[in-house]
């Protein structure tokens, strides 16, 4: 899968009704399939986000804190 952002959008979304069950008390079958396949989604997600291809165009010396440019390593 090339776009990771959709399978992040899907598993927050099943788990936003799995969490919109259990507080309604409502749909017990639905609730414990949800929670069956829960860890597999997990995994999907966890695999289309690693796999996804993005170039990091910084190492790790460079710049340790991807979002805040005043976090940024000084070269020596």
């Amino acid at each position: 899968m090339k776009n990771y952002h959709s399978a992040v959008g899907i598993v927050t979304a099943v788990l936003i009704v799995f969490v919109t069950l259990i507080q309604l008390d409502i749909a017990h079958l639905l609730i414990w399939s949800i929670f069956l396949a829960g860890p597999f989604l997990i995994l999907w997600m966890v695999w289309a986000v690693l796999a996804a291809p993005v170039e990091i165009k910084e190492t790790f010396e460079e710049q340790w804190y991807q979002d805040r440019e005043d976090l940024r390593r000084e070269q020596n």
